[in-house]
């Protein structure tokens, strides 16, 4: 008599597949069912079935693979600092990881990496392909990509432990999470979860390719995150914030700029002495004198530890006088808050960016509004 098929788990297509493999490669027949084959890719809700007699093992089994690990059983406490780090395992992801690992040594933070991949596509014919050639297929695909993103994950864990070892980098708790999808679908539902104090994330991604680019994700995170984001280029000088000489905030003189500026300093005390301001706009109509020296007052009253320099802009386009200002200031670190969506769309369009951060030093610290 044939035993009894038992429901294990319940996933997404492409995580059903992970487990599938992972059981089988344990010696555990698996069986995936309610599948739908027309968007294989997406679908969710797919069953992940064995035998009865197998089910104790399995269970343990799952109990030990941490990509399983359902992040939301866990309370979200609201005291401790946190920050998170998306990784590609790219060069520069390893540069903002050290610079995310100091921040978070200085402020008392934990750390959570998170790697979001997108695994391969199964073209429109396999469908129609017999079942089992169907799920050969995509089982092989799957485990490619999950013996890789274990590999790269342990790869930079590797780097990130002996740099701890050395010094180099301060003792910091920190684990890391696997995310499929999209990777701006997913860090910003992450983030939503998690709540981080700040992200801390590359603005180049591994080979440059749109499914690792993490530069290209960048910009909807800032659009829907109301986190902090600081974006590191690839070829920023610093590896600790604290060796940021020239940190700029681009003001505008009103109640939201000032509520950012409060947001924006709890973030940097302590770590920055010194902020250079500038006014977001060249057209006199939106700022005079009297705005200036008010705002002055109001900030050197409210933060009289910190050393604050105004500039003001010269009259003509406005990111030609930013380009200007952070060239002839040395800016290290420009910050910006989301309220201003049309300069910070401007600073994305392509060309723009490319002269402006992804071509030169200088890192982006966006506030959000709220």
């Amino acid at each position: 008599m044939e035993e009894k098929l038992v429901t294990l788990a319940i996933h997404t297509f492409e995580k059903a597949q992970i487990l599938k493999t992972i059981l089988e490669s344990e010696g555990i027949e698996a069986y995936i069912h309610n599948v739908n084959l027309i968007q294989a890719v997406v679908s969710a809700g797919v069953r992940v079935r064995i035998k009865e007699s197998d089910l104790p093992r399995a269970l343990r089994i799952i109990e030990a693979t941490q990509f399983f690990k359902d992040e939301s059983e866990s309370p979200v406490d609201e005291n401790v600092k946190k920050v998170l780090i998306p990784i590609d395992f790219s060069d520069y992801s390893v540069k903002a990881c050290e610079i995310g690992f100091r921040y978070a040594g200085r402020i008392g933070a934990e750390i959570r990496l998170i790697h979001a991949y997108y695994a391969a596509f199964i073209p429109p014919s396999l469908p129609y392909l017999g079942i089992g050639q169907e799920s050969s297929v995509y089982d092989e695909s799957i485990h490619t990509v999950y013996r890789r993103v274990q590999t790269d994950m342990s790869h930079i864990i590797s780097v990130i432990d002996k740099k701890t070892a050395s010094g180099e980098l301060p003792e910091v708790k920190y684990d890391c999470i696997f995310r499929e999808g999209l990777p701006e679908d997913e860090i910003i539902a992450y983030t939503k979860e998690y709540r981080p104090t700040m992200i801390v994330m590359g603005t180049r991604g591994k080979n440059r390719k749109n499914i690792d680019l993490i530069g290209s994700v960048t910009a909807e995170i800032i659009e829907s995150s109301r986190v902090p984001l600081l974006a590191i280029p690839e070829n920023v000088p610093f590896s600790d914030i604290r060796e940021a000489k020239n940190v700029a905030f681009a003001i505008s003189f009103n109640q939201q700029d000032l509520v950012a500026f409060d947001r924006f300093a709890d973030l940097m005390k302590g770590i920055i002495p010194k902020v250079h301001l500038f006014n977001i706009s060249t057209s006199r109509d939106e700022w005079n004198e009297i705005r200036l020296t008010g705002t002055r007052e109001y900030l050197r009253k409210h933060y009289p530890g910190l050393e604050i320099e105004f500039t003001v802009l010269d009259n003509g386009d406005l990111l030609d006088a930013v380009e200007k200002f952070v060239r002839e200031k040395n800016i290290d670190i420009i910050t910006l808050t989301t309220h201003r969506r049309r300069m910070i769309t401007r600073i994305f369009n392509p060309s723009i960016a490319r002269k402006m951060l992804f071509h030169t030093n200088t890192a982006l610290l966006v506030i959000p509004k709220g």
